[in-house]
């Protein structure tokens, strides 16, 4: 059994913690969040209690944090589970800035803690499956990935302005992708983006519609459409084409049965929101950190994946403003 502790009690600590209580292999410690009535909230819910900074890291009690809080925080969190021993998954990203991402990542490393990034999407059983088919030789060589992002309503200004922008808050997660499923990292990245559905995203520079084109070192390429609004649901689907086939994770409906009557066929639409789509895929990512945890294995998705996610976010960021191809670097 591990006993885990909660950071961040907001929207997406809550739906960690649904997974934590859920877990057979998971004694839920407590919550911990810079608003203590909310932390009690979310801790009442599950059967557990709130906890306070020093609770949240204390080795005697616990054997990892779980870390759900803003952004800004992450780091300093990452930091301190090292300093603690405590193995740590922490959500996206790293650090709100890659140089601090660097460091942090190479903090906990030196501590030798069992630490990962929650890329939960590398834990969709049919980009798993895709995943699989292209890396078994299924079509062939990788000569071109499509993924697409669309979400199903613009987030709230107020979310937008701090979120880093499109690239780093929402194509990231397919970055990731694109570098699990090629096996590559890629070399350079051209972005093309408008702000389509709110003109005064542009005002903090940010865009809601955009094109990113990467180049991998084998020259195969990959292209990740981004929107925040579609207007006819959550639309995620990949398509990798190879040198003898494609292989393809379909977008999803909300059911799978077709109505047939005189010249029409209905059927169920997509998902109404993101979360719904991408829901089991939590579950699923703690399942895998907890097995890691157990058995003393690599976790699936390192602290350096998220660095190197990052990295391609940030070459996208500036390729968007500078309206030509920018070389990616890794740290």
């Amino acid at each position: 059994m591990q006993r885990f502790a909660l950071i961040g009690a907001g929207f997406i600590g809550a739906v960690h913690a649904a997974s934590l209580a859920a877990h057979p292999d998971v004694d839920f410690v407590g919550v911990h969040d810079v608003d203590v009535s909310r932390a009690g909230a979310l801790a009442a819910r599950y059967g557990t209690r709130a906890l306070d900074e020093s609770q949240v890291f204390d080795a005697s009690r616990l054997d990892a944090v779980f870390v759900a809080s803003s952004t800004d925080t992450h780091a300093q969190h990452l930091r301190s589970a090292a300093d603690a021993g405590l193995a740590v998954l922490c959500e996206k990203p790293v650090a709100a800035d890659l140089a601090e991402a660097v460091v942090v990542a190479d903090h906990v490393r030196a501590s030798g803690v069992l630490a990962m990034v929650d890329f939960n999407r590398r834990h969709d059983r049919d980009h798993a499956e895709l995943r699989r088919v292209v890396a078994s030789g299924g079509v062939g060589d990788v000569e071109l990935i499509q993924l697409t992002s669309r979400g199903p309503s613009l987030p709230p200004l107020e979310y937008l302005r701090s979120s880093g922008g499109q690239l780093r808050d929402q194509t990231v997660h397919f970055f990731d992708l694109a570098r699990w499923i090629s096996g590559q990292d890629p070399v350079a990245v051209s972005v093309t983006g408008s702000a389509l559905v709110d003109p005064a995203i542009a005002e903090f520079g940010d865009v809601d519609t955009s094109v990113a084109t990467l180049a991998l070192p084998s020259g195969a390429l990959v292209q990740i459409d981004s929107v925040r609004r579609t207007g006819y649901g959550y639309d995620e689907r990949i398509e990798v084409m190879g040198s003898t086939g494609l292989v393809e994770s379909r977008r999803q409906r909300r059911g799978n049965v077709a109505r047939y009557g005189a010249g029409q066929i209905v059927q169920h639409g997509l998902h109404d929101g993101w979360f719904e789509r991408v829901r089991p895929t939590y579950a699923a990512a703690l399942a895998a950190f907890v097995t890691a945890l157990e058995s003393g294995g690599e976790p699936p998705t390192t602290l350096d994946d998220g660095v190197r996610a990052q990295a391609i976010a940030e070459a996208a960021s500036r390729a968007l403003v500078s309206r030509r191809e920018e070389v990616i670097t890794y740290p």
